[in-house]
């Protein structure tokens, strides 16, 4: 059985728009994706405001690069992986462009390559932000260059996926954040998403 580490944000972690609770199993994209695998296990590491390599002083221990090396070896062997983050780097605090963004991601993939062969990494590009996420009773954290940044996420982590030879998948290509809060996936969105993934899976014959 292949043991696949999802590593990701809140997201991945299946946080429901608008609110602090968890979709249920069967309804998040890492839950879905689990059902239909015929030989494998997905490792569930999601967690709410999640960066790449940015510090938050207002939500501790969201570094996911100092993090992800205690989630790899906690959860070893691992057989492959499918990393889903970049959303939380937006965030008018952090100042970064999308290609600051990749650099942070391009260090979360240097301690997933020390145990994982590249070819077994999925990169997957967030959904972009919805236009009013700002706006109050949204998440006021992001601003319009926000919605901006995020929607060039999907170009430089195809770029960085391709040169370093990871597979690569937008999620932006089959979800959409919810009208709710603009920031994350209805249940229609995890459902759209874990089909893309089982597909690129069976394709990286990991599934």
């Amino acid at each position: 059985m292949a043991n696949i580490l999802a590593f990701g944000d809140s997201n991945t972690w299946g946080l429901i728009p608008g609110t602090k609770e968890r979709y249920p199993w069967g309804k998040r994209w890492t839950s879905i994706v689990q059902d239909k695998l015929d030989d494998g296990r997905i490792i569930e590491d999601g967690l709410c405001g999640r960066t790449t390599v940015f510090d938050d002083q207002l939500r501790p221990f969201r570094k996911g690069a100092e993090i992800l090396p205690l989630s790899i070896e906690s959860n070893y062997p691992l057989d492959a992986a499918i990393i889903m983050l970049g959303t939380n780097d937006c965030k008018t605090i952090f100042h970064a462009n999308s290609h600051i963004i990749g650099k942070g991601l391009e260090l979360c993939l240097d301690e997933l390559e020390k145990y994982i062969a590249p070819e077994k990494i999925l990169v997957v590009s967030p959904i972009k932000l919805g236009e009013e996420v700002y706006l109050p009773g949204k998440d006021p954290e992001f601003d319009k260059a926000s919605v901006a940044v995020s929607k060039n996420l999907r170009q430089e982590y195809e770029k960085i996926a391709k040169r370093r030879g990871n597979q690569f998948l937008a999620a932006s290509d089959f979800a959409t954040p919810s009208a709710v809060d603009d920031e994350h996936m209805d249940e229609k969105g995890h459902e759209k998403l874990s089909a893309a993934i089982i597909e690129k899976l069976e394709e990286m014959q990991i599934a």
